[in-house]
C-alpha cells in the first residue's frame, strides 16, 4: 500500500492511498486504524505533502563504504547519527534555499523509514512490525561545513534542508530497497540498503536504545556514494525502487535573484 499526505483546493489535509493518478481518501489514522471515505482525487487537483510531521528526524551517515571514502573518513564502530530539526523540512516540490553563508550545498539520496508506534530499546527483529513504511529521503548537506565534525548538525540543519516523500510504501523490505537519486534528469546514484554497514533494522533497534520514538518520526539510513553539489536552477530527484513518484526538489539561491 501506498500512502500520501494532500492539501485539498479548500485547504483541508488529509491521508489517502495512491492508486495511479488518483488519491481514495481515508480518516482514522494510517498508524492505527483507518477507512476509505469515498471521495477520491486526482493528482494534479492536490498538493502533496510529507506523508508525516515527524518530532524528529534522526539520520544515519557514513554507512556506505563508497561514500565514507568520497568524504574521506574511518569507518565508524557503530552508527554515526546526528538529528535534523524540524524546522529543516520542506514539503515535496518546494526549493531547497541555499543559505547566505553556504559554499557547496549537495544532495544526499536516501531512504526514509516512518516509525509506525511508540517504541523504546526494541531488538532488530521487532523492527519491521514498529515500521509503517519507507519513502525517498533527501538529506540536503552543507559540504564545507561537514568537514568539521563538532558542527554536523549546521551543515545538516538549515532551514529547507531536510524533504522525504511524497509516498510511503508499507510494503518494500527496508534491507533490500534501492535508492537512486537524479540531477537534471541525469542518474547519480544507486545502490541497495542491502549494502549498507548497518543494517536498517539494526539503526532503528540502535537508536531506540537511547530515545523514544513516536508515531510519524522518521529515521533516515544513510546515502550511497556520488554526493554533487546541487547550484541555483537544479532539479533533484530522489528514486525508491517500486514506489509509483520520486521526491522531486528545486534548488534556489538568493544570490543569483537580486
Amino acid at each position: 500500500m501506498q500512502f500520501v499526505r494532500f492539501k485539498q483546493k479548500d485547504g483541508l489535509v488529509a491521508h489517502g492511498i495512491l492508486e495511479g493518478t488518483q488519491i481514495l481518501e481515508v480518516e482514522g489514522s494510517i498508524f492505527t486504524e483507518f477507512s476509505k471515505t469515498g471521495r477520491n482525487y486526482e493528482l494534479d487537483g492536490v498538493k502533496l505533502l510529507t506523508p508525516c510531521e515527524p518530532s524528529k528526524i534522526v539520520c544515519v551517515g557514513m554507512n556506505f563504504i563508497e561514500h565514507i571514502k568520497e568524504i574521506n573518513r574511518e569507518v565508524p564502530k557503530e552508527p554515526a547519527h546526528f538529528m535534523k530539526p524540524p524546522s529543516s523540512l520542506i514539503n515535496p516540490g518546494e526549493n531547497i534555499v541555499y543559505p547566505r553563508v553556504a559554499q557547496q550545498v549537495d544532495y544526499e539520496g536516501e531512504m526514509g523509514l516512518i516509525i509506525k508506534d511508540t517504541i523504546y530499546d526494541i531488538t532488530p527483529e521487532e523492527v519491521p512490525e514498529h515500521v509503517l513504511g519507507v519513502m525517498p529521503f533527501n538529506d540536503v548537506t552543507e559540504r564545507i561545513i561537514s568537514h568539521t565534525p563538532s558542527i554536523v548538525t549546521r551543515c545538516k540543519g538549515f532551514d529547507t534542508f531536510t524533504s522525504f516523500g511524497p509516498v510511503v510504501d508499507t510494503e518494500i523490505d527496508i534491507e533490500k530497497a534501492t535508492i537512486r537519486t537524479y540531477l537534471n534528469g541525469e542518474k547519480v546514484q544507486e545502490d541497495s540498503t542491502a549494502n549498507q554497514i548497518f543494517s536498517s533494522a539494526f539503526i532503528v533497534s540502535y537508536l531506540s536504545q537511547c530515545m523514544t520514538f513516536y508515531p510519524g518520526d522518521v529515521i533516515s539510513t544513510g546515502t550511497p556514494h556520488h554526493c554533487l553539489a546541487m547550484q541555483d536552477g537544479d532539479k533533484v530527484e530522489i528514486e525508491i525502487e517500486g514506489i509509483d513518484m520520486k521526491l522531486v526538489n528545486y534548488v534556489y539561491d538568493p544570490k543569483h535573484h537580486n
